[in-house]
């Protein structure tokens, strides 16, 4: 007897899940065989601080004084000593004062500026001279400069060479930094730290006190705790002034 086998039977759920498997699995080694993904390249993980670092450099230290009622006020006498004291720890060479041309209040106030540095101990050969104006309506300072150490950013701020948006490319799929990430941060700090030598080296220690040595040697001698009292005491808000 022979039996005949339909083949056009609707197979069971097994065998549906069977070629279900089959078909991803050769669907799958078609785009990996085809396709390179960006999750698939080398990520450079730069940190920002290597990208946009912090150097040492000869450069121009300026100082934009905005005096008011033809004179040295308060404020750019305060501004004119500090740039003094800069120049002694960190400058070198001649200062130049540049007014701004056909501005003849500020050509009065350099002789003031002059003798303020005197008095701030500058005995340096001080230069004088004029630059451009390039919009009347905007109040031009009357600048000092000197060339002395100053810390700054290596590379240049502002700068987008690629799309973070990306949309045409899979550039911002590889999840790195964008080239500008922190160069402001970084040009900030540059500016605002004291001493740009800090920023190569640690300053040498300090001697130790040696009376806080002694006061502890002999609490512990005494066998009391050597570490320092610190008394917190808090006022109520409505009992100031009462």
């Amino acid at each position: 007897m022979i039996q005949r086998i339909n083949t056009f039977k609707r197979p069971g759920g097994r065998a549906l899940l069977a070629l279900g498997i089959c078909a991803a699995a050769l669907s799958l080694s078609g785009c990996l065989s085809g396709v390179q993904y960006a999750s698939d390249n080398q990520l450079n993980a730069m940190d920002y601080h290597e990208r946009h670092p912090i150097v040492l450099a000869k450069s121009a230290n300026i100082l934009d004084l905005f005096p008011t009622g033809g004179r040295l006020d308060e404020l750019s006498a305060g501004k004119l000593k500090a740039f003094a004291e800069h120049y002694h720890a960190f400058g070198s060479g001649e200062i130049t004062i540049l007014t701004p041309a056909g501005d003849v209040a500020s050509a009065r106030i350099v002789p003031e500026i002059r003798r303020k540095l005197y008095a701030y101990g500058l005995r340096g050969y001080v230069a004088v001279g004029a630059y451009p104006i390039q919009d009347r309506n905007l109040a031009s300072p009357v600048r000092l400069m000197f060339q002395g150490l100053k810390a700054q950013v290596a590379s240049r701020c502002g700068q987008w060479p690629t799309d973070l948006a990306s949309g045409s490319s899979i550039e911002g799929w590889k999840n790195d930094a964008y080239p500008n990430f922190g160069c402001a941060t970084q040009s900030a700090l540059a500016a605002q730290v004291d001493d740009p030598r800090d920023l190569v080296q640690a300053r040498a220690s300090t001697p130790p006190d040696e009376a806080m040595r002694l006061r502890a040697i002999q609490q512990v001698r005494k066998g009391a705790d050597p570490g320092t009292d610190w008394k917190t005491q808090l006022t109520a808000i409505g009992a100031v002034g009462n």
